[in-house]
């Protein structure tokens, strides 16, 4: 994986999952879709053929329920207080956060990764602390949730009575009822001049220009929603989906790109992009959102 796609962790797994028990289902808050025929995929000249992004096809959904927007660290705070949920990060003992957002003595000792050194793997960085040790969440209790693998994100849903969305609903509920625009809210990036989404704006991975008012994470309901009512499906943190990358891998889909994402590099907030990554990997632009059956 290149740009801000986070890197694999590689070594020895955590062990056996924790059992979680299963809620009620509550659909409150969710956006209900009746489903459809939509056509899926993209035959774009910038998106990457090796994440098998088209061809465009047809292909027809069942009526679901989906947040909003993703699970902030609030939301997943209660889940963790009521269950004693120890997340994947914090089993491990360490995650992948940004360089730029690491103190001179975190970026000088944490080991990166070859193919992507703007990445450290960080001991003690997991979700209360997504940027390692001295890091917190005041003031971002409203931001999504981040430092949590696909496990994780399937144990919250789970404790919720939901499920994560498959990649062909949280594309139709991404496209938000536009057929084969380039982002949800049409083919313009910046129409009128205005951000509709939270990417890097500037030279990656040296300047950040902010533009669009975040650097890092934004709140989860940031941003216009769609036209179906979903905030940040594009850019923001990328969003675990409860499929398999391809058929014969273990790696699982991940949708909307983050806010490390430029088109000069890793244009993948774009509404058809999907990338993966192995399902007990973690990082600090990695989150998910619910769906349910409706």
């Amino acid at each position: 994986m290149t740009g801000c796609c986070p890197p694999s962790r590689s070594g020895p797994t955590t062990g056996p999952q924790q059992q979680v028990t299963r809620g009620s289902g509550d659909l409150d808050g969710m956006v209900v879709l009746p489903g459809g025929a939509f056509r899926m995929g993209t035959e774009d000249p910038d998106g990457f053929p090796d994440d098998a992004e088209g061809p465009i096809r047809e292909v027809r959904v069942g009526g679901f329920a989906i947040d909003p927007h993703a699970v902030s660290n609030a939301r997943f705070a209660e889940f963790v207080a009521d269950t004693g949920y120890v997340t994947e990060s914090e089993r491990f003992g360490w995650s992948y956060v940004f360089a730029k957002f690491l103190p001179g003595h975190l970026r000088k000792e944490s080991p990166r990764p070859e193919q992507a050194p703007w990445w450290c793997g960080v001991s003690g960085a997991w979700w209360r602390c997504p940027e390692g040790p001295g890091s917190e969440l005041d003031g971002r209790w409203d931001h999504p949730v981040v430092q949590v693998s696909w496990h994780d994100a399937a144990a919250y849903c789970k404790w919720a009575g939901k499920r994560l969305p498959s990649e062909v609903e949280w594309e139709y509920a991404a496209r938000g009822g536009l057929d084969q625009a380039r982002y949800p809210w049409g083919d313009e990036l910046t129409p009128g001049g205005e951000h509709r989404c939270n990417i890097w704006q500037g030279q990656f991975p040296v300047r950040n220009t902010a533009e669009d008012g975040h650097v890092g994470t934004a709140p989860v309901e940031a941003f216009a929603p769609n036209g179906f009512g979903l905030h940040n499906v594009s850019g923001n943190v990328w969003e675990w989906c409860a499929d398999r990358f391809t058929g014969a891998s273990e790696n699982r889909a991940m949708r909307g790109g983050s806010y490390l994402c430029h088109d000069s590099y890793c244009n993948r907030y774009r509404v058809a992009a999907r990338t993966s990554n192995t399902p007990d990997s973690a990082s600090g632009n990695l989150g998910f959102r619910c769906a349910a059956d409706a």
